[in-house]
């Protein structure tokens, strides 16, 4: 069992004064101390980089897309250990604590742990965020979440992140680590702040990302049991969230089914249209 291993956060930025420094004092905050940040940002315009350079001398600059920011916030990591966090997103105080524990525990030193799921809580005070936290409680470790904390031995093995695909990119990276170790998930919450949310922005987001859809469906083949999990009807719309037990939450919670519904149905409206190329 090694003592305190150092663990490398990776946080990709562009144009987050907003949320950047909650990210920040979450990670100073932590239980677990033997920790480095890195921020890579994506040429920001506004005081992103100046609010990071406060809490951590390696802010870099990288592009085009999110996926060559994480690679290269891991080439610029001394870590044993990776955690990848989005600007908008902040830590309980245990969070490291545990995935260490699990990783260097007795147990599984002597297993093929590679990489742990952390359970994410959607933040703000507006009645839609409380609709896409009720959603995203239905998605914890299944395929389509996507694993934060992963041993960057396992990480180098599989390539890191495809930067040839900047919507799926984690689902694919998730794939290929897989196929090397084996996934657990932890208690402690992550909070993704979501207070600014809005219909239109976040329709127009999903836009951006099914563009590159394509590049991920056609590396693994339209007919993978994941991707058509992933962005099939079946599961996504039923499946994910009446397996396991879980369909005893949507009783007692109608109001919020209703609501998940129509976002999740104007999503689909807006892949449909992406893929015919009718929404630009």
């Amino acid at each position: 069992m090694k003592i305190n291993p150092l663990v490398s956060v990776i946080i990709t930025t562009k144009n987050s004064q907003d949320f950047i420094e909650d990210c920040l004092l979450s990670i100073e905050n932590q239980t677990y101390k033997n920790i480095e940040i890195i921020v890579v940002d994506n040429n920001s315009i506004d005081n992103t980089k100046k609010i990071a350079k406060k809490h951590t001398a390696k802010v870099f600059n990288k592009g085009p897309e999110r996926s060559a920011q994480k690679n290269f916030g891991a080439k610029m990591s001394r870590g044993e250990y990776l955690l990848f966090l989005d600007s908008d997103m902040s830590l309980s105080k245990n969070v490291i604590k545990e995935c260490i524990n699990k990783f260097e525990g007795q147990k599984s030193i002597k297993s093929n742990l590679l990489a742990l799921y952390i359970p994410e809580v959607v933040i703000g005070n507006s009645f839609w965020c409380h609709v896409r936290n009720f959603e995203r409680s239905f998605y914890n470790a299944t395929v389509i979440d996507a694993v934060r904390f992963i041993r960057k031995k396992g990480f180098l093995t599989v390539g890191g992140f495809d930067q040839s695909i900047w919507g799926g990119e984690d689902w694919d990276l998730d794939k290929r680590l897989k196929q090397q170790g084996r996934f657990e998930i932890i208690t402690a919450p992550l909070y993704h702040n979501e207070q600014d949310f809005s219909i239109y922005s976040y329709l127009r987001k999903k836009a951006y990302y099914i563009k590159s859809f394509d590049r991920y469906i056609n590396k693994w083949g339209r007919n993978d049991l994941d991707i058509k999990k992933q962005l099939g009807f079946y599961y996504r719309y039923f499946g994910v969230f009446i397996e396991h037990g879980k369909w005893k939450k949507l009783l007692t919670h109608p109001h919020l089914v209703l609501a998940t519904l129509f976002l999740k149905v104007t999503v689909g409206f807006t892949y449909l249209l992406t893929k015919f190329r009718l929404l630009k």
